[in-house]
């Protein structure tokens, strides 16, 4: 089989971004393991704090770099590239993984019942196969879906409601923001920057939590908000070539995300703006410079460019099928009365457990799937 001009093959990677990628969802798994000590109402007495106060933002951060990442990779094909050619190289990156998040969730749902998901109980199995099958799809699911009492749009695997938005900024980005100018680009991102504070500064949370309901319009409001600057902030950045190089770029842009991503929740409840400036300046400054220099910046040593392939290697697998463990460790925390002090431990091993799976998953799965759909979708033959 030969290969035409219409083939695309793949760009080289930003190392130090794929690392950035790897550390921010680590993060999250760890932010969610934390996360199943804070049900005060479950727990039977007073709750944990949530120790790593922001670490939602991850997914804001990866909202920005995948702009970054998409005009790196499409901006200059779309005179060899239609748009449908476009949105089957997104399929072929995308869903495989998403098929399997669904899977995963379906596999332990039934461990997960208790008082905290009060839907699981009386959920029949063909109607939690249902949601499965359109958790393959992507396609969010309405309340009377809702397995599960959360309100999510993919009650299985609730992380992919992010996914749901990365394709509508894909959607977005080809259909229409691919042509913008410059400055036409700009001003969206302006715009975009100000429906985002308007939110963070003016809104009833002072957080950008949420985004994962689909028949709820404040859900819908915060998901569209927490998209549309980093995505197309993203895309602008790559676009104006602005880059910073300093040495130990990978550590220090680690550094300064993970102490951004840490930091307690500002302000209490008469003081929401504060928390609402912080997040602000976190997605709208510091992400983007810690990308700036992350693109700057050169790995120097294989060991580090070990560590940053094998962390932007299971950064998407890891983060799109850790949480349905993270509902089970939820529920026995919860049902149990856990402590944190002796829930830890198992918490610590669940992330392991997370890393090593995300790595099985993606070498005996996503890889050789991945390669037989290019095979099969994206080469053409001459």
């Amino acid at each position: 089989m030969s290969k035409t001009p219409g083939y695309l093959e793949t760009k080289p990677h930003y190392e130090i971004l794929d690392g950035l990628r790897g550390v921010a969802a680590i993060f999250v798994v760890t932010f969610h393991m934390f996360e199943s000590f804070t049900f005060e109402k479950y727990l039977g007495g007073p709750s944990y704090p949530q120790y790593l106060g922001h670490g939602y933002l991850a997914v804001d951060f990866f909202f920005l770099l995948s702009g970054f990442v998409i005009g790196y990779a499409y901006d200059d094909r779309w005179g060899r590239m239609t748009t449908w050619d476009f949105f089957k190289r997104r399929l072929v990156r995308l869903q495989p993984m998403i098929i399997v998040g669904s899977i995963v969730g379906a596999v332990l749902f039934y461990f997960q019942e208790g008082a905290v998901f009060p839907n699981v109980a009386h959920t029949s199995l063909i109607k939690m196969l249902l949601v499965m099958v359109i958790g393959f799809t992507l396609f969010p699911v309405w309340r009377p879906l809702d397995i599960r009492g959360w309100t999510e749009m993919h009650p299985l695997n609730g992380p992919a409601w992010s996914l749901f938005f990365e394709y509508v900024g894909n959607f977005l980005y080809a259909v229409l923001v691919r042509r913008f100018s410059k400055l036409l680009l700009t001003i969206l991102v302006v715009i975009s920057a100000l429906f985002l504070l308007q939110w963070l500064l003016f809104g009833p949370s002072g957080n950008v939590i949420g985004g994962w309901a689909i028949d709820d319009p404040v859900q819908m409001h915060i998901g569209f908000a927490r998209l549309l600057f980093p995505f197309f902030g993203g895309l602008l950045l790559f676009r104006i070539g602005k880059r910073i190089s300093i040495n130990n770029a990978f550590g220090w842009c680690s550094v300064i995300l993970v102490a951004f991503l840490a930091a307690p929740v500002l302000g209490g409840a008469k003081h929401l703006w504060e928390n609402g400036l912080f997040e602000g300046i976190s997605i709208i400054i510091v992400f983007p410079i810690i990308v700036a220099i992350g693109a700057g910046g050169h790995i120097v040593g294989k060991r580090s460019a070990k560590v940053c392939k094998f962390l932007g290697d299971i950064s998407y697998p890891i983060y799109i099928t850790h949480y349905p463990l993270i509902y089970v460790f939820t529920a026995w925390v919860t049902n149990k009365k856990i402590m944190l002090s002796q829930g830890l431990p198992v918490g610590v091993g669940l992330i392991i457990v997370a890393i090593l799976l995300a790595w099985t998953y993606l070498k005996l799965y996503d890889e050789p799937v991945r390669a037989w759909l290019k095979r099969r979708f994206l080469m053409k033959t001459a």
